[in-house]
């Protein structure tokens, strides 16, 4: 029995980052081998095993042959005669295909470590192929690695566009899509996962809402990169400096950044590059990205959010205080103050997803704070004391912070207003 150390803690050590997790890989042994020695299986489609002390994941070395479609249809054999060498050829790229040994060799039969050294994202072999996952998980890598100067090799760009022609990626289910999405949309640079799909032809097959923004220009005053998808990156590009190291739910801003404009692929073309109503029309396409990917709830609902009313925020200075109030309410800030803070952060990306735009200032996300912070001066309990009762708490609260912002407004509009 030998024992290596496999995968992405081999690749992160090599690269000189941060490792997260361990895993091991057995070669030359049984699971009544491993059991005998306490390890505990999970899994049922493949043994793997747990160890009994550190608890770190040790997979049986295996094959793997394709008996259907889609990324389920493989027929796996770990029996001890699997060799290291055959074990690693089944992985996506060369970079996840080195192993280390117990006396701390690498053992990097598909020159991983030149692809690490060359900055190179390579398929193994042409079994790449038979799983349609590895579109998403190599266009996840390429956000990973983007900033350590990281591309994809030519060769495997061509084998994912073969796998979208194909038509494979319809076997994936939303699940998968959307697990591979949320770790995307969690790294450094997760506009190059989307560029990636859109590249090689599996965003039209996947997000088609998205990839519908291709080309559909902006008014070039305002947005001097024109193209309405690669003003939806550069929003994904600075929603993602925004949430970097805050408390706030990454996931949820990213992928309101990146549903933020869906309703300008709906624009009548005569129109064109303006797109009234926009913000409107865009909830119906979020919706349904949304829904086909099973998103949670709370990121779908600031998706739909952000998509409607994004343009009330960067109007904020002309809304009127009856209208302020409407939109807290319509985000429920009052139970909710953290959603509608992200909100907040969406829209300032969206201001400064734009070309030449990336330091402007957005005075109207502290302008709407500072007035949610004096609406929430409304004393509910004084209202009930002073004898209104059911419906009438809520309208007379409602009054009290209109009448409130009001005397307000121009004291805050002069200190935020430019």
């Amino acid at each position: 029995m030998q024992i290596y150390l496999v995968g992405g803690a081999v690749r992160d050590h090599l690269l000189g980052l941060n490792v997260q997790d361990r895993d091991w890989l057995v070669v030359g042994a049984t699971p009544e081998q491993l059991l005998a020695q306490g390890y505990q299986q999970v899994g049922n489609d493949f043994p793997v095993f747990l160890h009994p002390k550190t608890k770190e994941e040790y997979a049986l070395a295996r094959t793997e042959r394709k008996s259907g479609s889609g990324y389920n249809g493989f027929i796996c054999d770990f029996s001890p005669d699997i060799s290291l060498e055959q074990d690693l050829l089944r992985r996506d790229l060369t970079i996840n295909a080195i192993a280390q040994d117990q006396q701390g060799q690498f053992h990097d039969p598909y020159h991983g470590i030149d692809d690490l050294n060359h900055r190179t994202l390579r398929h193994i072999s042409p079994a790449f192929a038979e799983d349609p996952l590895r579109v998403l998980r190599v266009a996840r890598f390429a956000a990973r690695f983007h900033s350590l100067g990281f591309s994809i090799a030519t060769e495997t760009l061509a084998l994912m566009k073969q796998l979208t022609q194909q038509g494979e990626l319809a076997h994936l289910t939303a699940e998968r899509v959307w697990l591979e999405t949320e770790k995307a949309l969690n790294e450094k640079n997760p506009e190059i996962y989307f560029y990636t799909l859109h590249q090689v032809g599996a965003l039209k097959v996947l997000f088609p809402e998205l990839d519908a923004l291709y080309g559909v220009p902006n008014p070039p005053k305002h947005h001097p990169e024109i193209n309405s998808f690669i003003h939806t990156m550069l929003v994904l590009q600075q929603a993602t400096l925004l949430t970097e190291n805050s408390e706030f739910n990454k996931t949820a801003v990213r992928f309101a950044a990146i549903c933020h404009d869906l309703g300008k692929a709906l624009t009548p073309k005569d129109i064109l590059p303006h797109h009234y109503g926009h913000e409107q029309k865009g909830v119906v396409p979020t919706d349904q990205l949304s829904t086909r990917l099973k998103v949670p709830s709370y990121i779908k609902e600031l998706a739909g959010l952000s998509c409607a009313f994004h343009t009330h925020v960067h109007k904020a200075f002309e809304l009127r205080a009856d209208t302020i109030i409407k939109l807290f309410n319509r985000f429920d800030v009052w139970r909710k103050p953290q959603r509608f803070q992200e909100f907040l952060l969406l829209c300032l990306a969206d201001t400064r997803g734009r070309t030449g735009f990336e330091q402007r200032e957005y005075p109207q996300k502290d302008y709407l704070w500072a007035l949610y912070q004096i609406a929430l001066q409304v004393d509910v309990q004084q209202i009930i004391k002073d004898g209104f009762q059911k419906e009438q708490i809520r309208e007379e609260t409602q009054r009290r912070r209109i009448e409130l912002l009001k005397q307000k407004m121009p004291e805050l509009k002069a200190k935020y207003q430019p």
